[in-house]
């Protein structure tokens, strides 16, 4: 099936990559993302990464810390994510930078748009650490502003749940699942499948957002080409 999307940011949970430890890097997840990943590159799809953080550190688990600083630890966190993300593509012959919010010069790049922009015009994977660069900001809201700014024609949410529900699905097993929803119903309901800056950018740049289960099989590459997965928020 051929490619519909011809840019687009993939948005990976740090959770996710932790596997079932629940903590730390899953190099079977890993490679099982990077497979995908390969293939979406070899159809002509410009890839965009950001991963989150939440497999080493999460901003609210700092009770008594400062927010600044916890968020800030949460931002290195996604760097250590996003260095092992660029091991494993570069190992598997996918070209990749890493591009970095805060400067850390002697191991990623900085985040220079036009710079990225060269990157995919050179066929390569370009991951976005730090998130916005700015405490308070999600990870995901970082995901929203890189598509807008990069002019992606989808963010793809690759999450632990199979898509959006009316309630938890892993505590009420009455949960319904959206195939699609608006934006604006995703605020007004108060959903957790991303923070309400994050959707509201998207909403404001006319992204659409795909949720799905970074388990299913080929769930990444099928959500590129077009096929029913996951939920769509538009």
């Amino acid at each position: 099936m051929a490619k519909k999307y011809k840019r687009a940011i993939i948005k990976l949970s740090g959770e996710a990559l932790a596997g079932e430890k629940g903590f730390g890097l899953d190099e079977t997840v890993i490679e099982y993302v990077v497979s995908q990943i390969k293939q979406v590159v070899a159809e002509g799809v410009e890839v965009g990464v950001i991963i989150g953080g939440g497999n080493f550190w999460r901003g609210r688990q700092g009770n008594n810390m400062d927010r600044v600083t916890a968020d800030h630890m949460g931002m290195l966190a996604t760097v250590i994510n996003s260095l092992a993300m660029q091991d494993a593509l570069e190992r598997n012959g996918v070209p990749c930078r890493v591009q970095t919010a805060l400067t850390i010069t002697r191991v990623a790049e900085p985040y220079i748009l036009r710079k990225a922009m060269r990157h995919f015009e050179k066929g390569r994977v370009v991951i976005f650490a730090c998130g916005t660069g700015n405490p308070y900001f999600s990870t995901d809201t970082g995901a929203a502003l890189r598509a807008a700014e990069i002019g992606a024609e989808v963010l793809l949410l690759a999450k632990n749940v199979d898509g959006i529900y009316d309630a938890d699905p892993k505590t009420n097993p009455d949960a319904k699942k959206f195939d699609e929803i608006a934006y604006i119903d995703v605020i007004k309901k108060g959903l957790n499948a991303m923070d309400t800056t994050a959707i509201s950018l998207c909403m404001e740049n006319n992204i659409p957002v795909i949720a799905f289960a970074l388990s299913e099989e080929d769930s990444i590459l099928r959500a590129v080409r077009g096929e029913r997965i996951g939920t769509k928020i538009s």
